[in-house]
């Protein structure tokens, strides 16, 4: 399950993303981007308030990381504590916090706009880290996936659990962001700018916009292990599922059209360690929201096609396009809200003109109903 992180600069914001149900409260300067850290006596009061119903996270801020900037913002109660790594830092620094690591439970903070080295995580978690987050240093001007595409962050969450490390992604996201990123499934998404007044960092947060982004990551389960879990009707609506699984719902068409991208494909040995051109060609049928569409809650975007045909490609060589095509009509058809699909791929590089296959697939009957009695729980007791 993937959990929602606000970032706030006082008691009075972090009240506000409490309300508005964020899972984790999270401490910065926003005047300061990327890590501008806040002084201990606004840290204390926003602990107070928090008052253990959620964990909190502060970061340590934008100068060279050292144990003593750490030692005394672990004094202060904090449930986590968030350590910039910049390019001109060394692994060597890393063993002056291995003590501290012992005691706090730290995470480091990795930049997408900066160079980076994804093979730091494994040292991260031999020195006693216990999570690794993808962020951005320059605020504003871009947002994480125009510096790392989906393939790129797929590889960042799957060495993080290879290195047994809580993983999350941030950096300027948008709601336009959440669904591409949740099927990567970080344990935690952070926001700061996309809560805010007019969207700008340094302004106030807004309860409106944290109520958006908390509907759009889905709560799986009650925070009250006793309570019957309680359920969104208006989210579970735009997410395609209807108290009547059986009525007859209306489909809107979202489609991709001649995306032509570079895929290590074919069955012969001259096909191997070279990249041809397949053009693809997806449609997708998709049960309209019982309302009319307002924001990102609402729809089923393009994006996701294309994400999926990235990750797929991502894995590696495919030998036949019949199976390329079966992957990305599978994947797409575990979204809820997909009732059917059409997947063209062509190879472009065979004859003259292409070559390829087209294939058409529809959720099998009954799965809305199954996937309904899943997502809403019985009471536990």
């Amino acid at each position: 399950m993937t959990l929602m992180l606000a970032s706030v600069a006082d008691a009075a914001e972090a009240e506000i993303a409490l309300i508005e149900g964020a899972d984790i409260i999270d401490l910065k300067d926003p005047s300061q981007p990327p890590l501008g850290a806040l002084d201990d006596a606004t840290i204390r009061a926003v602990v107070a308030t928090v008052g253990g119903r959620r964990p909190v996270s502060a970061v340590a801020g934008n100068e060279p990381r050292t144990p003593a900037g750490a030692e005394r913002l672990a004094a202060t109660g904090l449930d986590y504590i968030k350590i910039g790594f910049f390019p001109n830092e060394t692994r060597a620094g890393l063993e002056l916090l291995r003590p501290l690591a012992s005691r706090a439970k730290l995470v480091a903070v990795l930049f997408a706009d900066l160079p980076h080295d994804f093979e730091l995580l494994a040292d991260l978690a031999a020195a006693g880290f216990k999570g690794a987050m993808l962020d951005t240093a320059t605020k504003g001007n871009s947002r994480l996936l125009d510096h790392i595409d989906i393939a790129g962050l797929r590889r960042f969450v799957d060495l993080c659990r290879h290195a047994k490390l809580m993983c999350g992604l941030a950096g300027s996201l948008e709601p336009p962001d959440i669904p591409r990123l949740l099927p990567l499934d970080p344990d935690f998404l952070g926001f700061r700018g996309a809560l805010c007044v007019g969207h700008a960092r340094a302004q106030r947060i807004d309860a409106a916009r944290v109520k958006l982004i908390r509907d759009l990551i889905p709560r799986e389960s009650a925070s009250d292990p006793h309570e019957t879990a309680k359920v969104d009707w208006r989210l579970l609506s735009a997410r395609g599922y209807s108290v009547d699984a059986d009525r007859k719902q209306d489909l809107d068409r979202v489609f991709v059209h001649d995306l032509v991208l570079p895929v290590a494909i074919g069955a012969y040995d001259h096909e191997r360690n070279r990249t041809q051109r397949v053009r693809f060609n997806i449609d997708v049928d998709v049960r309209r929201a019982a309302h009319q569409a307002e924001d990102m809650r609402d729809i089923f975007s393009y994006d996701l096609i294309i994400d999926a045909i990235k990750l797929i490609l991502g894995r590696g060589h495919v030998d036949l396009v019949e199976t390329l095509a079966e992957r990305i009509a599978d994947t797409l058809l575990a979204h809820p809200r997909v009732q059917s699909i059409a997947v063209r791929t062509e190879k472009l590089d065979v004859i003259e003109g292409s070559v390829g296959i087209e294939i058409k697939r529809e959720r099998q009957a009954g799965k809305v109903r199954q996937l309904l009695s899943e997502f809403v729980a019985p009471t536990r007791g």
